[in-house]
């Protein structure tokens, strides 16, 4: 295997840019498939799929070029680190649109679509913040907003969780809503992973 021996940051920086955009792309998607009549969903979470199977691609590029790679723009740990928390943001995602699409769930609870809207914003911020890594001390801005955005997901997920147990839903669609909605929040925490990982870097670069 040849290992470079050449500065490498514009391409992982490329790379990370790539799956940013995907982010934005896939929670696009999410909302479009949380106001969708149940007959859209399967074509929604089939370009949900391939958005994912793209998303892997991309992260399996950065550990590859990592690999290869004998200078870093920051500490091999952290660009696998990164790399690995986007992709888990992808994952999530598109778990709840596949649970949601498998279990034929009617009608998505309201606090559904505002889970939706909140990983929109998380998405938004962080493919904003990926082209931007090479100067990561810059974006405090961005991992105090999405730990904002976090805690605001919280509370959705708690209030949501309040309604599916209120006794009005039989036990086996609270169990199915919940699965999804579970996902949904896990994509929030993801979020704020990526961003932990942003954090750290800066503060190992200052």
């Amino acid at each position: 295997m040849r290992i470079s021996r050449k500065p490498t940051g514009a391409k992982f920086f490329e790379l990370f840019t790539e799956i940013g955009a995907n982010i934005g792309g896939g929670v696009e998607l999410l909302r479009e498939f949380v106001q969708a009549p149940e007959a859209d969903r399967v074509e929604l979470a089939a370009r949900m799929h391939a958005l994912e199977n793209a998303a892997d691609d991309a992260t399996h590029a950065i550990i590859e070029h990592l690999d290869r790679s004998f200078v870093t723009p920051f500490d091999r740990e952290d660009i696998y680190r990164l790399a690995a928390r986007l992709d888990d943001v992808v994952d999530h995602m598109d778990a709840a649109v596949d649970l949601a699409t498998l279990y034929r769930v009617g009608e998505l609870p309201g606090g559904v679509a505002v889970q939706a809207d909140l990983l929109c914003r998380a998405a938004q911020l962080t493919a904003a913040a990926m082209p931007r890594l090479a100067e990561p001390q810059e974006l405090t801005a961005y991992w105090v907003e999405v730990n904002q955005i976090e805690n605001e997901a919280d509370q959705v997920y708690r209030r949501l969780l309040s309604e599916l147990f209120n006794g009005e839903r039989d036990a086996l669609e609270v169990m199915k809503l919940k699965d999804v909605v579970d996902q949904l929040e896990a994509a929030a925490d993801a979020f704020e992973h990526v961003a932990n990982a942003v954090h750290s870097i800066a503060v190992k670069e200052a």
